[in-house]
């Protein structure tokens, strides 16, 4: 190539690269850690425990004076890494509450660290943010206070600047009380959540100080516009120069194409003062957030200061538009979506309240392996980690922030910290959740005692309306017809109603909620034990539930009837059921909670018929320590109702479903009933290869097929669905053998060797030809070889009161689950073991990387 034309062919390249100069990758080729902040570390290495008040046992430990001093002893102290739960290592305890878990939660505990921050920090600020710490946290550096925050549900910052010695040892300790905390199920107890320290200049952006909206999008553009809050909080006044650069963001949080920039912002900004800065761009052919197709962006904003970067902070967020609409439902980018959501507490099973990302991920695999699309988060802020994976994997959340106004449902409820910090939780929440995609409504309470209270809802509404416009904010109704008819509803942009929908066309007639748009945000309540069926009429057993999947309590219904309700009003949203999971506490109907009773406060006669239910499980002292009410039980099994909603929630995924098990030699030729899930329209079941008819689905109103008839006789129990005429989806349940081994099989076959990563291994108890043996609960014993450690077991059985922790127990109805993680730094083969007496050993192994 003559040097003429290269010339020519360079400059016509730096030509349009001058027009498209923004299309670029970050300079930063590492994904983000953590949003926010650039100089944001982990800070749960390393910390010490020791616990006051109530212990695990009952008895008294008193707490001494002067444990927040920096030359306090504490070499004695629990080593531990955070997130943790001092409750969940138990014991199970019959004396306690089963509503709470029968889980020794109330007690206090003391945290400190020691830690040193370099001297060449000097001049910075420092901060320590909690993501989440139960209950009533008070905090002091170096034997000084800081400050408190009682909401174990909210994430809060401390500035520990003030108090900072750079280039010393500092020791940061932390109080926890939850014997003056209350709680409706199990809440947890400690620092649960993850712990950052961040590092700023004196002028930075402040804390959730980001605030991005699109109001106009369409297929052409998106305009964005960001929000800047920035803080002062140096001793002298500075011109300051903002820039804002928008990325696309991938899924492992890695900024790569640039595809926008904001026109610089320049303000003077004076000590103690912060400033609201506004900027704009237009980002191109925008990639819309949806469920399908969960595309985010990020914005980095950097601050200039004498041409010097002196802050960096990262936003992700997502190009949507969202339309509520009381006849049409919910529009998500102009398409009609029916939300097909779960309700959700915040524990993870065996592991307690401490959260895990790995723990959550599967949980959610789980659920958008059924279909489910959206998520409630019941009944209080989440862990910010959930948001981010709604984000990334294409959920829609309703973020709620209470259970309960200035009425407690119990004594120390949120009622005691309402008048104080209600405003300061809400802003709290609307700060930290706004610029998620997946967030998609506002909750501000669930089933509280002022559902008929219209000035006290409109406070909480304008509150939220205040910081976030963009979002409609909801209620959760037990008392759907009190709260409509007093006019507290019309402050809402939604109405959220808890099972009680036999009104809704008087409502939908009213000119006050006509054009008021509604949503089921808890449904069904049906409850049932994995894997245990009963006859005869009867659907409780030996403090199990049968799970043909019709039973409930008194306020809820089959899936069944609210798929029905759902197809009688099909202008409803959609629906959250109760619940997704299972999870610790509130062991309905084995469970002596009164506030059940609220379900029924305009039902006389439903409410004195409670109340006789309540007065005889109070007095049999039920073994029941975790819900029923789980699609999916507490070691993250699948229970038959998984199946249901599956052949609902995906109409277009081929699938069958049988049950019961086979395995009835006490019933032969006795009528057990057999029912079929599946997203066909029609089936016939066969019995040893005979037929026994064919059943067709009547559109809106079946959800099962059903064959009430069946003699029962061993073999093989066959289902072929069809759809369209065509051939869809087959299952087969077999009378199985005698069990004969232990079969384990791994969520992944390789875990990364830091704190956090979790492989979850399901263990069956199986025949000879590997079917998993119904009814089977033999005692097992779990071990591991190589660089990793059990962390604990589970069997989904809501009456063991075997520790978590325990390495043995049995299994429940023929699986048993163990999780292991490996440790901090090693490298390769884990063997995981189970073995049982009189069974083939069964064993996995799993890379360490």
């Amino acid at each position: 190539m003559n040097c003429k034309r290269f010339f020519f062919r360079t400059a016509f390249l730096i030509l349009i690269l001058g027009t498209i100069g923004f299309k670029q990758v970050l300079s930063q080729p590492k994904a983000i850690v953590r949003m926010g902040s650039l100089n944001t570390v982990s800070f749960d290495q390393g910390w010490l425990f020791a616990r006051y008040g109530l212990q695990p046992d009952g008895t008294r430990k008193e707490e001494p004076s002067g444990l927040e001093a920096s030359g306090f002893e504490d070499i004695s102290w629990k080593k531990l890494n955070l997130p943790h739960d001092w409750a969940i290592t138990g014991p199970f305890r019959i004396d306690l509450e089963g509503a709470t878990g029968k889980l020794p939660w109330k007690g206090i505990g003391w945290y400190r660290k020691h830690f040193t921050v370099n001297g060449s920090d000097a001049g910075k600020r420092v901060f320590v943010d909690f993501d989440g710490a139960m209950a009533n946290a008070k905090v002091w550096l170096n034997g000084k206070y800081i400050g408190t925050w009682p909401y174990g549900y909210s994430s809060f910052r401390m500035d520990l600047t003030p108090f900072l010695q750079f280039g010393k040892e500092n020791v940061l300790a932390v109080r926890l009380d939850t014997e003056n905390w209350d709680s409706r199920w199990y809440p947890g107890a400690g620092i649960y959540r993850h712990v950052w320290l961040v590092k700023t200049d004196p002028i930075h952006v402040n804390h959730y100080g980001t605030y991005i909206t699109t109001p106009q999008v369409s297929d052409q553009n998106a305009v964005v516009n960001i929000e800047t809050t920035i803080n002062n909080q140096s001793l002298k006044s500075e011109k300051a120069i903002v820039k804002t650069s928008l990325f696309e963001l991938d899924a492992s949080d890695k900024p790569t194409l640039k595809v926008a920039v904001t026109k610089d912002t320049i303000i003077v900004i004076n000590p103690g003062e912060k400033k609201l800065t506004s900027s704009r761009a237009v980002i191109d052919m925008p990639k819309r957030w949806s469920i399908e197709s969960p595309h985010r962006y990020v914005a980095q904003t950097t601050i200039h200061i004498k041409g010097k970067v002196v802050d960096t902070y990262f936003t992700p967020f997502g190009i949507r538009t969202l339309e509520f609409t009381a006849k049409n439902g919910f529009l998500l980018n102009g398409k009609r979506v029916q939300i097909q959501g779960t309700c959700n507490h915040h524990d993870l099973g065996a592991l307690g309240a401490a959260f895990n990302l790995s723990a959550l991920t599967r949980q959610l695999k789980l659920l958008k392996e059924m279909g489910c699309n959206s998520l409630r988060t019941s009944h209080n802020p989440p862990a910010p980690e959930l948001l981010e994976l709604a984000d990334k994997m294409g959920f829609l959340v309703w973020d709620e922030a209470f259970d309960s106004w200035k009425k407690g449902k119990r004594k120390n409820d949120y009622n005691k910290i309402f008048d104080e910090w209600h405003e300061k939780d809400l802003m709290a929440l609307v700060h930290r959740d706004r610029n998620h995609p997946s967030v998609f409504i506002w909750s501000i309470g669930n089933e509280v005692m002022e559902q008929q209270n219209v000035e006290l809802t409109k406070h909480l509404v304008d509150i939220v309306h205040r910081e976030d416009p963009t979002r409609p904010v909801s209620n959760g109704y037990n008392d759907p017809d009190g709260g409509r008819n007093s006019g507290a509803v019309v402050a809402l942009d939604l109405m959220g109603v808890n099972y009680f929908f036999d009104q809704q066309p008087r409502w939908d007639a009213d000119p006050r909620y006509a054009n008021k748009p509604t949503l089921g945000s808890e449904t069904s309540s049906c409850v049932s034990s994995r894997g245990e069926y009963f006859f005869g009429g009867t659907e409780y057993k030996n403090w199990q539930i049968t799970s043909y999947d019709v039973a409930k309590p008194g306020w809820g219904c089959s899936p069944d009837e609210q798929f029905r309700t759902n197809a009688k009003y099909p202008h409803l949203l959609g629906e959250y059921v109760w619940t997704g999971f299972d999870y610790l506490g509130e062991p309905t109907p084995y469970n002596s909670d009164e506030t059940n009773l609220l379900n029924f406060r305009a039902d006389a006669s439903k409410k004195e018929e409670l109340e006789k239910q309540l007065a005889l499980i109070r007095k049999n002292n039920p073994p029941s320590r975790s819900s029923y009410f789980g699609i999916i039980d507490l070691a993250g099994f699948p229970k038959d109702r998984f199946y249901s909603y599956q052949a609902h929630w995906r109409p277009d995924f081929p699938m069958a479903h049988i049950l019961p098990h086979w395995n009835w030699p006490e019933r032969i030729d006795s009528i057990t009933p057999v029912h079929v899930y599946t997203s066909g329209d029609e089936a016939e079941l066969f019995l040893n290869g005979k037929s026994l008819g064919r059943k067709i689905k009547a559109p809106g109103k079946d959800f099962r097929l059903v064959w009430d008839k069946v003699m029962y006789k061993p073999g093989v129990l066959k289902v072929v669905s069809y759809k369209n005429g065509k051939l869809w989806a087959t299952d087969v349940v077999k009378t199985t053998g005698v069990m004969s081994k232990l079969t384990l099989s791994a969520d992944r076959k390789t875990i990364k060797s830091d704190k956090d990563d979790l492989c979850f291994i399901t263990v069956k108890v199986t025949d000879e030809s590997g079917l998993i043996v119904p009814r089977s609960n033999p005692s097992i014993r779990f071990s591991i070889e190589g660089p990793g450690e059990i962390v604990a077991t589970d069997n989904g059985d809501a009456t063991s009161f075997v520790s978590f922790q325990n390495h043995e127990r049995p299994a429940f109805n023929g699986m048993a689950l163990v999780i292991v993680k490996a440790r901090k730094g090693a490298k390769g083969i884990i063997t995981v073991k189970a073995e049982s007496k009189g069974l083939t050993r069964g064993a996995t192994k799993i890379q360490v990387q």
